[in-house]
């Protein structure tokens, strides 16, 4: 051991270092996404791989061999989505999340939306993504992949458009899909007067760490919902002050 320590250089720590970060990025990218699942199954190839070399089951060692020598495509084919959409956060300089300046733009613009759509009475839901992934509940929404900015929200949420109907969900920064749906508390104790938007606002937080605006149609309130439980009534500045708290690292 001490005679590792001696020969260790200064490249080798900073190798390591860098190899430690890159890892522990990919699983962040990964996570809560089916490329989870995609891992697992290329897992279980290669055990069964070593298992067939080690009972000597030739049949299955040599179909696993010829697909496992053709791994790198076969990576590449299964993860392209994942890949790409790292290679864009590294090339508009995000490697490591969004700086407080974009946090900031994008709070006020969600909060600007709430209170136009507040005023205007209309219903919104928008989820906004943290630690735990949403992607099971983006496949049945409609891909958008934008900037969040107050006009395209007042526009998703407003009756005419085929999108309202549903969440808005928030992925690093960018409006990700609409029209989502999410699912609905089965908490006894939330109050029966609560309508469908706060129970599916409830119903996420308690499977996740997302936090959820709700503007409530009837009433012209704005709320946000986080870990289960419900502050209403908010108005612009309370909620730039939540938001702000969540969106610190």
């Amino acid at each position: 051991m001490e005679a590792i320590y001696q020969n260790l250089r200064f490249a080798d720590a900073a190798d390591i270092l860098i190899i430690t970060i890159l890892i522990y990025w990919l699983i962040n990218l990964i996570r809560g996404t089916r490329a989870v699942q995609m891992l697992m199954g290329l897992l279980v190839v290669g055990g069964l791989f070593a298992a067939s070399q080690y009972f000597e089951l030739y049949t299955l060692g040599w179909i696993l061999s010829n697909f496992l020598s053709s791994l790198l495509l076969v990576i590449v084919v299964l993860f392209q989505n994942d890949i790409r959409r790292a290679l864009t956060r590294v090339g508009r300089g995000g490697f490591f999340g969004g700086d407080r300046a974009r946090r900031g733009q994008m709070i006020d613009e969600i909060a600007r939306a709430a209170v136009l759509l507040a005023n205007r009475r209309v219903g919104a839901l928008i989820a906004l993504e943290r630690e735990v992934g949403l992607t099971e509940y983006l496949e049945a929404g409609t891909p958008i992949d934008a900037e969040v900015s107050r006009e395209l929200l007042t526009a998703i949420f407003l009756p005419q458009s085929p999108i309202h109907d549903g969440a808005v969900v928030v992925r690093q920064g960018r409006i990700t899909a609409a029209g989502c749906f999410l699912p609905l508390t089965s908490s006894p104790i939330v109050s029966r007067s609560l309508g469908s938007r706060h129970r599916a606002a409830i119903g996420l937080t308690e499977e996740t760490d997302a936090a959820v605006i709700v503007v409530s149609e009837e009433e012209g309130q704005i709320s946000l919902v986080r870990e289960g439980r419900i502050a209403r009534d908010l108005d612009a500045n309370g909620l730039r002050t939540s938001l702000a708290e969540l969106a610190l690292p």
